[in-house]
């Protein structure tokens, strides 16, 4: 499967996708203000940390593995036994644990008790959640994309109905409620489309799990864990920076325009983890990886400085579209957004091999410097520009990252390259 292949019929669901969250913001909008999206923001990082404990944090290794045993059946289910094993065993646990703590965990991310139940119903919702991921990430191993679209294209569905009922009815309540248990509908749709593929039976899926295998998805574990507590820990205090300086409605503005950045940017950022992920797992060559990273940068940069582009012409009228004229304040964020948006893409071309090469050490020195980095950029920017201080704060950030994974990476395959070329000399 090409790039070009991949992406044309990832943007079926994308497309899907993207629609789905643009209604949500006009829903969202009109029912909670821009005060409720800084809360659902928060209470989204929240479910991303969770659920990348919940998980095991393997879900990158499940699809690395399954790519790079393709060759390899036994190593494939041994693979998906061990892997489901952790899945069941952690989101279990981690459910028991936000029950327990709903009210502690409700007044850390949401500021109030009042939003407890949200939790509850989380606790419940995790496994599903946790089980989707699971076979989300077997199909994306096995290349089988008609069915990775099918199951996302369901979910971006089921999220669309559950949170626009919840929402009207219920207000800011019912819409975290919804973003708590829609996984739960997703999962059914996932697993129906796993149950007709012929690699499919319950019997190679759970069981007794493999040691070695535990030992090398621990790699993708410290990886992940690493990016659930750097990322939306750095989110939710610069949310919080902004709400107690600036004002909450500041902070939903900011909110809102890093949501509309993820819904547009979502073609990009679904195709490199559909297809450069289990592409460049599967390689060994170097001058085949570079040749993968090369095709990157012709196809997927340039049409994300162009999207960035249009969306800076036509952000009046996404603004009123999209959002409701109390967003109107967000209209001069769009210009240094739209340009860490390229520069994020630029580098996140690199960055995929260090997941794809299990490259533990400098991802998760990166994710940690450049996480709090943001912050203190933020910090400092607005301290000078007021809001829009975090769109540049954003743009710097992703220079500088881009910069730094460009020289690893550079280093890793150099290095590889020489030590090709001396063995080859030896014999």
């Amino acid at each position: 499967m090409t790039l070009i292949k991949t992406s044309l019929l990832n943007a079926i669901a994308v497309i899907v996708k993207m629609l789905t969250m643009l209604g949500l913001n006009k829903i969202l909008a009109i029912y909670v203000g821009p005060a409720g999206y800084a809360a659902i923001g928060n209470f989204q990082n929240a479910v991303q940390i969770i659920t990348t404990f919940g998980s095991g944090a393997i879900t990158n290794g499940v699809t690395k593995y399954t790519a790079e045993y393709g060759e390899d059946s036994s190593e494939q289910r041994e693979l998906w036994r061990t892997a489901s094993t952790i899945s069941i065993i952690s989101s279990v646990l981690t459910g028991l644990l936000i029950f327990i703590f709903r009210k502690d965990i409700s007044i850390w991310f949401l500021k109030d008790e009042i939003f407890s139940p949200v939790f509850t119903w989380f606790s419940i919702s995790i496994l599903f959640f946790v089980l989707n991921s699971f076979f989300l990430a077997i199909l994306n191993g096995k290349k089988e994309i008609q069915r990775y679209i099918l199951a996302n294209i369901g979910g971006s569905l089921f999220t669309l109905i559950v949170t626009s009922i919840l929402a009207i009815k219920f207000g800011l309540q019912g819409a975290l409620i919804a973003l708590a248990i829609y996984p739960s509908f997703s999962f059914i749709v996932t697993l129906a489309l796993c149950h007709k593929a012929n690699w499919f039976k319950f019997s190679y899926l759970f069981g007794r799990p493999d040691k070695t295998i535990a030992i090398n998805l621990a790699k993708f574990t410290a990886m992940a864990l690493t990016s659930a507590a750097c990322v939306p820990i750095s989110h939710i205090f610069i949310r919080n920076h902004l709400g107690d300086t600036l004002g909450w409605d500041a902070a939903g503005y900011w909110e809102a325009m890093w949501r509309l950045s993820s819904a547009y940017l979502m073609m990009v950022t679904t195709t490199l983890s559909l297809y450069y992920l289990p592409r460049l797992s599967e390689l060994k060559n170097p001058q085949d990886i570079k040749h993968e990273i090369i095709q990157g940068y012709k196809i997927i940069l340039p049409i994300t400085a162009a999207s960035g582009v249009i969306i800076f012409l036509l952000r009046d009228f996404i603004i009123g579209v999209l959002f409701t004229t109390d967003f109107y304040a967000m209209r001069d964020l769009f210009a240094w957004q739209m340009l860490g948006d390229t520069l994020k893409i630029g580098s996140w071309i690199l960055a995929y091999l260090m997941i794809g090469k299990a490259m533990v050490k400098i991802f998760i020195f990166t994710e940690i410097i450049f996480s709090v980095s943001f912050y203190f950029f933020v910090l400092f920017f607005t301290s000078i520009y007021g809001l829009d201080g975090t769109t540049v704060a954003y743009a710097v950030n992703y220079a500088i990252y881009w910069i730094a994974i460009a020289f690893f990476v550079k280093d890793y395959i150099f290095i590889r390259s020489e030590n090709k070329k001396q063995k080859k000399k030896i014999t």
